[in-house]
């Protein structure tokens, strides 16, 4: 694994929920058929949030921005 890989690591347990979608300025109305595409289930996301790795593995670059903005609710959350 390169060093570049591991940057792009997430965090153990980090959830990306529907809050985060919303915080990177997606509309929900195109994230639902974005899921059905990759093979996720949208209301269990939207019931239990989705691990940043399960996002990550699809490897679609449109879940970074996604996935920072859950960091970021994390670290103004203190976790």
């Amino acid at each position: 694994m390169s060093a570049r890989d591991t940057d792009k690591m997430s965090p153990i347990g980090l959830r990306v929920t529907v809050q985060d979608i919303r915080a990177a300025r997606y509309f929900l109305a195109g994230v639902r058929p974005w899921f059905r595409r990759h093979g996720l289930c949208w209301q269990d996301f939207l019931a239990h949030g989705i691990d940043a790795a399960s996002l990550r593995a699809t490897g679609d670059a449109l879940v970074e921005p996604v996935i920072r903005a859950a960091e970021e609710r994390e670290a103004r959350n203190g976790r």
